[in-house]
């Protein structure tokens, strides 16, 4: 019991994560350590620290695509991938940061706005998760993690002499450009920031927060900002996790069914367009009108009346009535707001109530997504995946 809990928690991508937070003092050894006076024979190794150093740095920062990948593409995103893949992404750059301060290479001022967004959404996504908030990063937040590294990059070798020796133009230029580098990491640091701010200006106080019943406390599925997990999900991306979650629920014996409004069929459609589906996939429900969530879902009137029909509630009647009507062992259920049109006070566009219902109990899970509506669409597929992933390992 004890190696096959083993195996869940260190998945492939979990230890790639892992290598990536052991690399960062490699990193940190070859900028810094003094190790050419141990290089006699190499007389421009001090030269070539520099360069030896960015990539080092790329290589390591280069794992953030791989963990994510290989995490959805084998179904295996688990809580310890979720603290840790963030964790890493962060130690990296604020290590990196204040290296090329203590090199006096880089202001301080600059590694101070980069690593105070850091605490400030952060401390955001504290208050959002404390009141069943979800709040899924965006493109700025990708993008900033880009220019970051592109940044850091162009400051680890912009001072080295080999540039010089080789011709003081280019030299110049790539002081030139490191800089432009930095300040787009910066204004993209801070816009990524602001837009935190506003998805969370209800739960802040800044604007009025619609009314919502207290629910018990639940796992939130928690997206980090920096991950590149979060990145809008392609064809391909959904097809390799579909074929992983049919494999799982025909291993586990496990049969499953859908109860779709937004979505429209499209996570039924997912699944089903893997060959051998019908192995465990017993059928869907388009509930898009409240009509036929009523009479199809037994979704209470009351319920529609009193809490709308995205809404925590009506994600878990919705769930619970698939399961039963389609006799399945989990069904996951899609309500919510994918635009352009239909937004309300408290539920902006990209609000998405979840639901997942088994023998051991129905939950719903509320996020807000980005993006177009066939983005916001995906995305709702991706993480109803992950569910039926996570309920199916249970």
């Amino acid at each position: 019991m004890a190696n096959e809990t083993t195996q869940k928690l260190w998945t492939p991508a979990n230890k790639v994560t892992l290598a990536r937070i052991l690399a960062i003092p490699v990193f940190l050894a070859v900028i810094i350590a003094p190790w050419p006076e141990y290089l006699p024979d190499w007389p421009h190794a001090e030269s070539w620290k520099p360069l030896i150093a960015a990539i080092v740095f790329i290589v390591i920062s280069a794992t953030d695509a791989v963990d994510g990948h290989l995490a959805r593409s084998r179904g295996e995103v688990t809580t310890l991938g979720k603290f840790m893949d963030p964790l890493a992404d962060k130690l990296l750059v604020t290590a990196a940061l204040l290296v090329l301060v203590e090199l006096r290479v880089l202001p301080s001022w600059v590694a101070l706005i980069i690593i105070s967004r850091e605490f400030i959404v952060s401390g955001i996504r504290m208050v959002a998760a404390s009141e069943g908030v979800v709040i899924a990063a965006s493109w700025w937040g990708k993008i900033k993690t880009v220019t970051q590294i592109v940044a850091i990059v162009l400051f680890l070798v912009k001072g080295t002499p080999l540039l010089g020796d080789f011709d003081q133009n280019f030299s110049d230029g790539m002081y030139v450009l490191a800089w432009a580098a930095m300040i787009l990491a910066v204004f993209f640091t801070i816009v990524s920031m602001l837009d935190y701010f506003r998805k969370a200006a209800d739960l802040l106080g800044f604007t009025k927060r619609a009314k919502r019943a207290d629910v018990e406390p639940f796992d939130y599925m928690r997206m980090s900002d920096d991950s590149w997990e979060r990145e809008y999900p392609t064809k391909g991306d959904l097809e390799e996790m579909a074929r992983s979650v049919i494999d799982s629920a025909r291993a586990a014996g496990k049969k499953l069914g859908t109860a779709e409004s937004c979505t429209g069929g499209l996570i039924g459609a997912t699944l089903t367009d893997i060959a051998g589906s019908s192995d465990v996939v017993e059928g869907g429900i388009v509930s898009y009108s409240n009509d036929v969530k009523m009479a199809r879902l037994g979704v209470p009137e009351q319920v529609l009346s009193e809490h709308g029909a995205v809404s925590e509630q009506t994600a878990c009647a919705m769930a619970q009535g698939a399961r039963e009507q389609l006799g399945v062992d989990i069904a996951v259920s899609v309500t919510g707001i994918a635009g352009p049109g239909g937004a309300v006070p408290g539920k902006p566009v990209g609000t998405v109530w979840i639901g997942v219902s088994d023998a051991a109990g129905t939950q719903a899970h509320l996020f807000t997504f980005g993006g177009s509506r066939s983005q916001v669409r995906s995305q709702a597929v991706r993480e109803s995946l992950r569910l039926f992933s996570e309920r199916i390992g249970a």
